[in-house]
């Protein structure tokens, strides 16, 4: 496959912005004051994390990005900024909101095991201030891009009339969409091009038990009739992929036999790749194929990781 065009691709990245820290040391004895580990610290590393990392992916693969999303006021504000800017990301729409905590997440990994997640976050819904700056600089945007992604972690900034109002605004020019969903009510994103759930998430938001794979094909059809979503695509961790093309029969794309380490950011990978596949002409097939190739990378690294382009189109060969 030609990638050649991911150059030429502008995307807004709407979404909850975080920062994922890693705590990362060592174990070798228990605490005498509590039956715990005691983790004798190495080092901190901070990436971009939620929507951040989908503005990571697109970037390390070539994209122009810009930024829409809220921030805090202090030290892991600034630290998110400064990730940006060596990015050269485009951080207009970035707004940052008194009282608001920049969403982290410390994780602690010792001997590369995952031992302790830490989460300083609020989900309080963004201010009307807020919701009219991000209102004006989508509108002005949308019309320069040729995708707009959606990153919700259901951390206050995707409410229902922020939704509307970028998916409308995406319809009426033209432009795909794609989002990552939060929650049980798929609804809320009705319109979108396609919709990037995992498995648990499909299965909980069509109200269904999914415990084989036979399952996934009647709990993707229910959520295409009734949420106004026109395409879905479910992944499914190490089994790969399912697309749903409006009333198509569903694609299957099988995984290839990788280790897993962390699949942190795997998902962020999935609607990185395939929003850009699109955007450059791909077919869906097309872009479900690479974003699944693109996704068995990142599970393959320890962290919130990127795909590269040299890592992409060496996996393609």
């Amino acid at each position: 496959m030609d990638i050649s065009a991911f150059d030429r691709c502008r995307i807004l990245v709407v979404g909850d912005l975080m920062i994922d820290e890693y705590v990362w040391g060592r174990v070798d004895r228990i605490s005498p004051e509590a039956p715990v580990q005691i983790v004798e610290v190495e080092r901190e590393d901070f990436t971009l994390g939620g929507a951040g990392n989908v503005v990571n992916n697109l970037i390390s693969l070539g994209a122009q990005v810009s930024v829409a999303g809220v921030i805090g006021t202090r030290r892991d504000g600034d630290r998110m900024l400064e990730m940006f800017g060596r990015l050269n990301a485009d951080t207009g729409g970035v707004i940052r909101e008194e009282q608001r905590p920049t969403t982290r997440k410390t994780r602690v990994i010792a001997a590369n095991q995952h031992v302790l997640r830490i989460d300083r976050e609020t989900r309080r819904e963004i201010s009307g201030s807020t919701f009219e700056r991000l209102n004006r600089f989508t509108e002005a945007c949308i019309p320069q891009s040729d995708a707009v992604l959606i990153s919700d972690y259901g951390k206050g900034l995707m409410t229902q009339p922020f939704l509307k109002h970028v998916i409308s605004l995406a319809a009426e020019h033209g432009k795909i969409c794609i989002a990552d969903p939060k929650g049980l009510d798929f609804t809320k994103y009705s319109g979108v091009s396609l919709c990037t759930p995992n498995q648990k998430e499909a299965g909980l938001a069509a109200g269904m038990d999914i415990r084989e794979k036979g399952d996934l094909i009647p709990a993707g059809r229910k959520l295409l009739e009734s949420t106004g979503i026109q395409n879905l695509l479910i992944t499914c961790g190490k089994d790969g992929m399912i697309l749903f093309e409006g009333a198509a029969e569903a694609h299957v794309i099988r995984a290839a036999a990788r280790q897993v380490f962390d699949v942190s950011g795997a998902g962020d990978t999935v609607v990185s790749v395939f929003g850009l596949a699109a955007a450059s002409g791909f077919s869906f097939r097309e872009a479900a194929a690479l974003a699944n190739t693109a996704a068995g990378i990142v599970v393959g690294k320890v962290g919130t990781a990127t795909v590269s382009r040299s890592e992409l189109l060496a996996a393609l060969q």
